[in-house]
């Protein structure tokens, strides 16, 4: 077991010292948003009847990676398969490069690989929630589309 902040668990994974999946990731993202534990409770407090949305992340292969797209991205499908029972496959022959270039309202994590993990977010979250910092273990900079 290790304690660590989330900025240095992020670096840790970064490194390739520990991994972790990647919703974990783009909580870990989120938590970077908070300085200190009393922060976080803060706004925790602060939010905790808002509601919240289910989420399933829906996986588009591309030709060099692929993405987990989530609720409020362009690509996101209007009625996900939550159950998985729909068996739905989503591919594409582009590159995740080509595809974040035409884009423009992003909620997704690209993964390239393993250890390979970016977080792309400009939609505004719902119910209060606050947004992950989009944070990238790679040196792609798909930053100016954003």
């Amino acid at each position: 077991f290790q304690w660590s902040s989330p900025p240095e668990a992020i670096e840790c994974f970064k490194s390739q010292e520990i991994w972790f999946p990647p919703p974990q990731f783009y909580e870990f993202c989120r938590l970077c948003n908070f300085s200190s534990l009393e922060e976080l409770q803060q706004f925790s407090s602060a939010r905790a009847l808002e509601g919240c949305e289910r989420w399933m992340p829906v996986m588009l292969s591309a030709a060099d990676g692929s993405i987990q797209l989530l609720p409020g991205d362009e690509l996101y499908p209007e009625d996900p398969d939550y159950t998985g029972e729909k068996k739905i496959i989503m591919s594409t022959d582009k590159k995740v490069e080509d595809l974040m270039k035409e884009g423009g309202v992003f909620h997704r994590i690209v993964m390239k690989d393993i250890n390979n993990l970016a977080v792309y977010v400009n939609i505004q979250a719902k119910y209060k929630h606050i947004n992950p910092l989009m944070i990238k273990c790679d040196n792609s900079d798909y930053n100016s589309r954003l």
